[in-house]
């Protein structure tokens, strides 16, 4: 039985990494089983998900400063396309974002346009691979997150 679901897509293995090395660790310390879905690999295929689960993507957007220009999600929509198709937003517990510091505003820019445009909470962020504090810090997050969403559910 799973008792996680990650919902993710991964274009250069940084997000894919964060994925697996955050499974692990829920897997070591927690002793919980993940399914991982790797959108990548679909094809632009979509199917229903009916249980609870979290998603992760990267941030790649159009040029620009994420401001006034420069925000357009790049490569990175066949994830909403995925989240929109068979009402499967209604079971995302929430998003996390990652990305690269160095693009200021655009920083998990793309995670935050998903919580607005589906109405879950955008649960945190982690740069590039991501660290183990992150890895610690999220799945804290993730746990606490799930205990929320059994007791209102």
């Amino acid at each position: 039985m799973t008792d996680l679901t990650l919902v993710y897509i991964s274009l250069s293995g940084n997000t894919q990494s964060f994925v697996k090395r955050l499974s692990d660790y829920l897997a070591i310390t927690h002793n919980l089983t993940t399914r991982q879905i790797n959108i990548k690999e679909l094809n632009h295929e979509t199917f229903p998900v009916t249980e609870p689960f979290i998603a992760l993507l990267p941030t790649y957007l159009e040029g620009g400063n994420g401001v006034d220009h420069g925000d357009i999600e790049i490569l990175t929509s066949p994830l909403g396309d995925f989240i929109a198709a068979h009402d499967n937003a209604k079971n995302c517990m929430g998003i996390i974002g990652s990305g690269n510091k160095n693009f200021n505003h655009q920083y998990i820019l793309t995670a935050k346009q998903y919580s607005k445009r589906f109405g879950f909470p955008l649960l945190g962020d982690f740069e590039l691979r991501g660290t183990s504090a992150d890895i610690e810090r999220l799945a804290a997050v993730i746990l606490e997150r799930q205990v929320q969403w059994i007791t209102n559910h």
